[in-house]
């Protein structure tokens, strides 16, 4: 009698032992496991996540994430990395919602396409690593004053800023006449801000008056071109994501009245401007995915990863807004091919 009990306690340790054995090895199996090759880099057994936040549907924005993720299916095979995208619909309150989702999922890296991404990305986690891509200004967007180049923190990216300077001769160039200019933006975006002073001080070099215009929202637009084209020879508007979105209302104030519009890339210059020294945002995204591999992949320290710039810029104009001014622009600009 002993011995049987003694038999069926041991069978029952045994089935438990089993039990824990199983439990743990499912356990290992629906997280991600990486190994560790030699040199020290990591390699997933699994795909990477990738939490996409875009800020809103443009035709800028939507080629920085296609040149993201084609960069990183490039680098990672297609059954290397997966994408969760997301457009906040350029609402605030909805890129909380997705970056905190993407917080609560665990991903392996959020891209975040704007500054509202970046910021609230960088807000929710200091853990996950975050690519920022069509941010004008890091160190505006995260508030850091002893810039260095790179954020010291769990954020890289590309910028999309094209040089300030240039664009104000490029005004110059062919709107010679005019004395003054009126510098139209959000109030509610930093980098358009930013962006602003910066062509106002080379305005100022060149001894040309400016006055700036301000909307909050899309809803203002409309008043403050009106009351723009009455007072000024010309209008820039820097890379601005409620400008981009709202291009027609621009246009239909602008050319009627005959104000030029030089645009800070070249989406807002395909809607309303005459002018822009553009950037390819395909390109920023596609630099932006290979900063992600290099982080993901071979364990680069995001903290210490210098932000990067668009590698060219290309003097275009729009054929169709230039001839209804009866603009002639130099041999050296690029039509804006019609889509």
């Amino acid at each position: 009698m002993k011995k049987k009990l003694l038999s069926v306690m041991m069978a029952a340790a045994l089935v438990l032992s089993l039990a824990a054995c199983g439990n743990s090895s499912d356990s290992e199996g629906g997280a991600k496991t990486k190994e560790t090759k030699e040199g020290g880099e990591e390699s997933s057994g699994d795909s990477y996540s990738i939490g996409i936040c875009q800020l809103v549907q443009h035709d800028a924005l939507d080629a920085a994430t296609e040149g993201f993720k084609d960069a990183l299916t490039e680098l990672c095979g297609e059954d290397g990395v997966t994408f969760d995208e997301q457009n906040a619909q350029g609402e605030h309150n909805m890129c909380a919602t997705i970056v905190n989702q993407f917080v609560s999922d665990d991903v392996d890296l959020i891209l975040a396409n704007a500054t509202d991404p970046l910021t609230t990305a960088a807000t929710a986690t200091a853990d996950i690593p975050i690519i920022g891509t069509s941010v004008t200004d890091f160190a505006t967007a995260l508030q850091i004053e002893d810039w260095t180049g790179a954020t010291g923190i769990n954020v890289s990216g590309t910028s999309d800023l094209a040089p300030i300077d240039e664009q104000a001769a490029m005004l110059k160039e062919l709107l010679p006449e005019a004395e003054t200019v009126g510098i139209l933006y959000c109030s509610a975006e930093p980098n358009s801000k930013y962006q602003a002073e910066l062509f106002e001080e080379a305005l100022k070099a060149d001894d040309i008056e400016y006055k700036e215009y301000t909307a909050a929202d899309s809803n203002e637009i409309q008043s403050v071109v009106t009351s723009a084209v009455s007072e000024v020879d010309a209008i820039y508007i820097p890379t601005d994501n409620t400008m981009a979105a709202n291009t027609e209302i621009v246009k239909n104030v602008c050319v009627p009245a005959k104000i030029p519009v030089i645009a800070g890339e070249q989406g807002i210059c395909t809607g309303c401007g005459v002018a822009t020294l553009s950037i390819s945002y395909y390109d920023i995204g596609y630099k932006a995915g290979e900063m992600a591999y290099e982080v993901l992949a071979k364990g680069a320290d995001i903290s210490t990863m210098d932000i990067e710039f668009a590698p060219q810029v290309t003097k275009m104009y729009n054929k169709e807004i230039c001839e209804e001014l009866e603009l002639t622009v130099p041999e050296d600009y690029e039509a804006i091919e019609a889509e």
